[in-house]
């Protein structure tokens, strides 16, 4: 079984506008990743890559496009909240805050699963979601790299799969991502701003929405929460630098992911959805630098959509418990030095 290793950052109101930087997320516009052979201009240095805000409830920052910053030419974020550029911590060597050394309360995660597995990140009476994990072996460690290959969601009686289909080479026209809701296909034309519905009386309605030509959706389910995701490779250089072992016949394209969630019971459970619970205390290790949580075994699910786990809440009938809406928001990417997935409040 697996490690259970997750990075999450809980941020109190006590500084709202720190948290945005740091997790830049839920505000971020989710810009799809550059190729792995950018554009040269005439010095041989990469020519910047403009990013826009894709969400609308940021008037003053909607579509404003702005190139990326210097250190990180190739590869970074809108975030809306701030309306500027910043780099992501997937880039090698980018200016961004490793949150294992940054100050301030609360309790730091990381969950790097295991390679060809399916784990239960959420789990509440209405809904369920899953993720299945993607890797490469290394030998020198006890574990595996790890990344997000899809994500199975159980909500009311339908069956969603958005994953990520397997590539040798990136190529950021190409859209990767696959959606198949109840053993069908999605269809989701390329283009930025496109939204799908599901057809009425579906019960609760659910809406995908593209935030980019391709690599880049929102999913929203009414009334329960909203997945923003973007489809990233492992580079050469990334390959490179971590020792990955990337070879020319998959460049491991995975999911980055943000949860917003509306209305929790406070019996959810799962990877991060125990974290939601009022009760919830951290059993790591205070103050470790990299704090290790065990009890994988109870995430375990035997396919993308089983809500087999032992923590699973969902379908069940349990006390009254006070619903709190709109949680602290989530984002999920790839961990450092692929440990899987780093997650940060």
């Amino acid at each position: 079984m697996g490690n259970l290793h997750m990075h999450m950052r809980f941020k109190r109101s006590t500084c709202f506008w720190v948290v945005i930087v740091l997790i830049s997320f839920p505000w971020q516009s989710l810009s799809s990743p550059a190729s792995p052979v950018p554009e040269i201009d005439a010095n041989g240095r990469p020519k910047p890559r403009n990013v826009r805000c894709h969400l609308h409830f940021f008037p003053n920052c909607f579509l404003v496009s702005h190139p990326c910053p210097s250190t990180c030419p190739t590869s970074c974020f809108m975030d809306c909240n701030i309306c500027k550029p910043v780099c992501s911590c997937n880039f090698p060597g980018a200016v961004c805050q490793d949150p294992r050394f940054v100050g301030g309360d609360g309790n730091t995660f990381f969950f790097h699963g295991r390679r060809d597995r399916d784990f239960c990140l959420v789990s509440d009476t209405n809904f369920h979601i899953n993720a299945h994990f993607i890797g490469k072996r290394n030998p020198s460690l006890k574990r595996d790299f790890t990344w997000v290959q899809s994500i199975g969601v159980v909500v009311g009686s339908h069956k969603l799969l958005i994953g990520v289909k397997r590539a040798s080479t990136w190529d950021d026209k190409v859209d990767h991502l696959n959606v198949i809701l109840d053993g069908a296909p999605v269809s989701l034309p390329a283009k930025e701003g496109y939204k799908w519905r599901s057809p009425a009386p579906a019960s609760p309605a659910l809406s995908i929405s593209r935030t980019g030509e391709t690599n880049s959706l929102v999913l929203e389910v009414e009334g329960n929460f909203r997945i923003t995701m973007t489809v990233v490779p492992i580079t050469a250089e990334e390959s490179r630098v971590h020792g990955y072992n990337i070879t020319g016949d998959d460049c491991f394209a995975h999911l980055e992911l943000g949860f917003k969630f509306y209305n929790l019971t406070d019996f959810v459970d799962g990877v991060l959805g125990q974290t939601y619970r009022k009760s919830y205390v951290s059993k790591a290790k205070p103050g470790a630098v990299m704090p290790v949580m065990g009890g994988a075994n109870k995430y375990t699910t035997s396919n993308i959509f089983a809500t087999d786990c032992l923590v699973s809440r969902f379908g069940r009938r349990l006390p009254t418990a006070s619903n709190v809406r709109k949680h602290e928001s989530l984002v999920c990417k790839s961990g450092i030095e692929g440990s899987g997935l780093l997650c940060r409040k």
